[in-house]
């Protein structure tokens, strides 16, 4: 079996210490009703289970592994067309393989937009495109913009 049930095992603590700081975000106090009034009405960002996000500090961008997120995000726009804001994209380098590498942190302005009703009839809206834009480094082999489909 060589490596794997390692492997499997960093992999699922790593999944574990992610899933604690975004778990924390959601006991947070209750917005004022004015304030989730406005927050319904305008487009949320769907996040890897499924649940809508407005704001979010933080945004797993790789699902499957989360060898790919933003974090200390500060959103300046979210609105019924776009989102804008900036934070840190953290990317695991893989070297050698994704459970034994390093998280590297770039700067990043992030632009969510093209937001569309959801497959089922909630009448909530979501972005379906993310745009990062690298203001200080990047990882190795990315352009300075990239450009994602974002699933809802």
């Amino acid at each position: 079996m060589g490596r794997n049930p390692m492997r499997a095992a960093v992999t699922l603590c790593a999944a574990a210490a992610l899933a604690v700081p975004l778990g924390t975000a959601s006991a947070a106090p209750s917005a004022p009703a004015a304030a989730r009034t406005q927050q319904t009405q305008d487009p949320v960002l769907t996040d890897c289970a499924g649940q809508p996000q407005v704001r979010p500090e933080a945004y797993i961008l790789a699902c499957g592994d989360g060898n790919s997120r933003l974090v200390s995000m500060h959103w300046y726009r979210w609105d019924a067309n776009a989102a804008v804001g900036r934070g840190t994209n953290a990317v695991n380098d893989c070297d050698p393989y994704c459970a034994a590498g390093a998280f590297h942190s770039y700067p990043v302005t992030v632009r969510l937009d093209r937001p569309r009703a959801g497959e089922q009839d909630t009448g909530q809206r979501h972005y379906t495109r993310i745009t990062l834009t690298y203001t200080d480094g990047r990882p190795d082999g990315a352009p300075r913009t990239v450009t994602y489909p974002l699933a809802g």
